[in-house]
């Protein structure tokens, strides 16, 4: 290995990066760039160094351009992200995908030290986000935007944001809880003198406590358990019949019976079972419903498309939403900007990033006059385009829209709940009529009484319970390990999997650079007048190597002479130097299929070769070994010059599939389906949304949850995935909790039917069996679902 020409590099104060350079100093402190210097400069001119208190490198590294956020001043665009103004005071709430520490929050929340004009600002720490008032005739929306940003959190603004607000959707539910909760309290307060027996005096009240209890129950029925009715007749509707059924029959029943009993005073009712029913109820979908809102899994193109697009007319640059450019405009993209629509290059290096869109994780140089594609991210210079096509009608788009990308799923499979209420509801029915023709010839109330008792004791209360408990449970293991579910089914489609296919890169391979080698030896004036040749290029490799010398002080260089993706030939100082690959260096490749290879020589002189290899996922292979119950396979759009170094993963050339387009990765999901496979797509890019919908579940893995994923089931942080085999295992244990869980709310309606089919049920033992059932039921399923994440080692 060379020896190092430079000094021990030390930590940025503010980002906690490595610095190259002394030249950005301040206050004693030691910066890796302009705009951390800048960002600790603020801080400190506001007072506001405490920040740093909380954490050690709290801060994020970011470059500005002059007119990044320019076209936040067009007021079309304004009036659509804004959530409230009248004409002075106006509130914004902005997503911030940096907030990630408690500094994060103590920073963000003191605004107004920066800009009086800021009035309050709250962190919504879950959902990353930030709720600004304002005052708006002394500070522009982007002018807080780039307060953000200068502080080193910079909103994320995109098109689907402008399109679709997120969470708009209004939701009652932690209401109808609370009207269901206040008269259960009530109902049970009023039921106390019938459990515990009434005294001749109390006897006078009880007639007039059973209309109280009706009332009571009246709410609870139209207004909080209002859904089950409406659920159920919608599915009766599409001939289905699923849980809500029976809840909604049990339901009604115990209220019209409530009623007819007190209003021809012949008993007290069930109103204390029915108000504890749905209240129950409500507060299992509760439970189910709020865990991990805070995830986007529903993605589009739009996601990560900008909002606005920077237009030259006339030589001048001017924002216009994207919605409005048009074929023959001329658009300016700056660096790490995203391409919008199929365009010309016409002026500026390109260097596209294409792996969203193909998985092809290294940039690709684009000449002048050659379209580039919607969906790349430009990773060098500014460059202007000529826009070709409408944003509706790029290539990415036209992927994105394509009817096999977009379908719903109909190839899920059915959930345990699915399944079983069908054939509960039918069963219950057959009893509850049984029971009623039984005792009809003989006793007609009795036969009633019956008939409505088998339908309160049997409604699936415990059974609606044992599952979103149970998910819920495991739901807080999954999150809690970093593996971030849609909902709880996707935990019954987890277990049944039997075939599981990976991407390649940003799947198996983590999304830092290369590992970067030098086999050879180099002084210290070899390793400057490399440095000095790679400087002049954009290629990846090049900067590769550049990073791998750090900042070093350059050789003028003369007679630069670049092949594209090949190699370099140049003259640095007095020295000739060739760089390149096997083939531009020696006309023959390499024959290493486990890296990439850069030659050096020097005045004709061979010193060796740089090897760049994937940094592959720690714990792989392990991973790999502990699915051996699986079918393995992979899939990647990327050539396949590292499938020698992927055979002990996956065993076989035939379960590696490269140089695969979206479409063929959709395919070959689809050919694994018609065999009958249960497949899993584990993929992390635009190019595998259509494989992540075609298979039975699709995963996305990402080292960031809060950056662009395409829609799937589950998001699966690339800090778990050596976890993924106890995941799957923790799947099957969930499941055959459900299974026990069930048969426990199953002996609880046998003991309950043999009151209910003589037709002497009381509402004192419907009051006992219920509450007993639903502790029962959720103590058992959360007990049970921590041992069985513990035993996997996930607890």
């Amino acid at each position: 290995m060379t020896e190092s020409t430079f000094s021990q590099l030390t930590l940025c104060y503010h980002c906690g990066d490595e610095c190259n350079t002394t030249a950005y100093q301040k206050d004693g402190k030691q910066f890796c760039c302009q705009g951390c210097q800048s960002v600790y400069g603020i801080l400190a001119a506001n007072n506001l160094c405490s920040y740093y208190n909380f954490n050690d490198h709290p801060g994020l590294t970011r470059t500005r351009t002059d007119k990044r956020f320019e076209y936040l001043n067009e007021p079309s665009i304004v009036k659509e992200l804004i959530d409230y103004t009248d004409g002075s005071l106006t509130m914004v709430t902005l997503y911030i995908p940096h907030i990630h520490c408690s500094s994060c929050i103590w920073l963000l929340e003191k605004l107004n030290k920066f800009n009086p004009a800021i009035f309050h600002s709250r962190i919504d720490f879950l959902k990353k986000q930030l709720s600004v008032k304002y005052d708006s005739k002394h500070l522009s929306l982007r002018q807080l935007v780039e307060l953000l940003f200068d502080i080193g959190y910079e909103p994320a603004i995109n098109l689907q944001d402008v399109i679709k607000k997120q969470n708009t959707i209004k939701d009652n539910l932690v209401q109808r809880i609370a009207v269901a909760g206040f008269c259960l309290g009530n109902v049970m307060l009023l039921s106390f003198p019938e459990y515990l027996g009434l005294s001749a005096f109390e006897q006078n009240f009880k007639h007039f406590f059973g209309w109280l209890n009706v009332l009571f129950g009246l709410p609870v029925v139209f207004y909080s358990g209002a859904e089950y009715f409406s659920s159920a007749w919608h599915n009766l509707k599409n001939k289905v019949l699923n849980i809500d059924f029976p809840l909604a029959l049990g339901i009604a029943v115990l209220f019209l019976r409530t009623l007819i009993e007190v209003a021809t005073n012949t008993g007290a009712g069930f109103a204390d079972t029915l108000c504890g029913l749905v209240f129950f109820l409500l507060v299992g979908k509760f439970v189910q419903r709020k865990t991990y809102h805070h995830i986007s899994f529903e993605r589009d193109y739009r996601s990560f498309f900008p909002v606005a697009v920077q237009v030259i007319t006339d030589g001048v640059e001017k924002p216009i939403p994207l919605a409005e450019l048009k074929v023959g405009q001329r658009i300016v993209l700056r660096h790490n900007e995203i391409i919008p629509a199929d365009a010309i290059l016409l002026k500026g290096d390109a260097l596209i990033d294409f792996s969203f869109v193909t998985g092809e994780s290294v940039p690709v140089n684009k000449t002048l006059g050659e379209i580039i594609y919607a969906g790349g991210r430009q990773t060098s210079e500014a460059i202007e385009l000529e826009v070709v096509k409408p944003v509706s009608q790029s290539y990415l788009t036209q992927l994105w829209n394509n009817e096999a990308f977009t379908r719903q799923q109909d190839n899920r499979m059915a959930t345990f709940n699915e399944r079983v209420s069908k054939h509960f509801t039918i069963v219950l029915l057959i009893i509850a009529f049984g029971s009623l023709l039984f005792w009809l010839p003989n006793d007609i109330n009795r036969g009633l009484a019956a008939f409505t008792a088998v339908l309160i004791v049997a409604c699936p209360c415990a059974l609606a319970l044992s599952t979103p408990f149970t998910m819920s449970a495991a739901l807080s293991i999954f999150d809690k390990n970093l593996f971030y579910l849609k909902n709880t089914a996707v935990v019954e489609q987890l277990a049944r999997i039997n075939t599981i296919v990976f991407d390649k890169t940003g799947t198996i391979t983590t999304a830092a650079d290369n590992h970067v080698s030098l086999v050879g030896q180099l002084t210290p004036k070899q390793a400057q007048v490399i440095y000095s040749a790679c400087s002049n290029s954009t290629h990846p490799l090049s900067r590769m190597i550049c990073h791998y010398f750090g900042a070093a002080e350059k050789l003028p260089v003369s007679h630069y002479k670049e092949a594209p993706g090949k190699g370099i030939t140049a003259f640095a100082g007095d020295d000739e130097v060739k760089i390149g690959s096997g083939r531009f260096m020696f006309g023959q490749y390499d024959d290493d299929n486990n890296a990439t290879k850069v030659h050096l020589m020097i005045n004709g002189t061979y010193l060796g070769y740089f090897a760049f290899r994937q940094n592959y996922r720690e714990g792989l292979q392990q991973t790999a070994e502990a699915l051996a119950d699986y079918k393995l396979f992979l899939i990647s759009g990327d050539s396949d010059h590292e499938q020698g170094g992927l055979l002990p993963v996956f065993k076989h050339t035939d379960q590696m599939r490269f140089n695969q387009s979206p479409q063929n990765k959709l395919e070959f999901i689809r050919s694994l389906q018609y065999l009958k496979a249960k497949a899993m797509m584990i993929g992390d890019g635009l190019n595998d949304a259509g494989a992540l919908k075609q298979s039975d579940l699709g995963v996305a893995v990402t080292d960031n949850i809060n950056n662009f994923s395409p829609g799937c089931d589950a998001i699966l942080d690339g800090r778990s995935f050596s976890k993924l085999p106890a995941f799957l295992h923790f799947s099957k244990n969930t499941v055959t909790i459900i299974h026990c869980s069930f048969f426990i709310s199953l002996t609880y309606n046998l003991i309950g039917l043999s009151y209910a089919v003589t037709g002497n049920l009381s509402p004192l033992t419907a009051a006992i069996l219920m509450p007993l059932s639903t502790a029962t039921i959720i103590s058992f399923t959360t007990i049970a679902t921590h041992f069985a994440a513990k035993r996997r080692n996930l607890a």
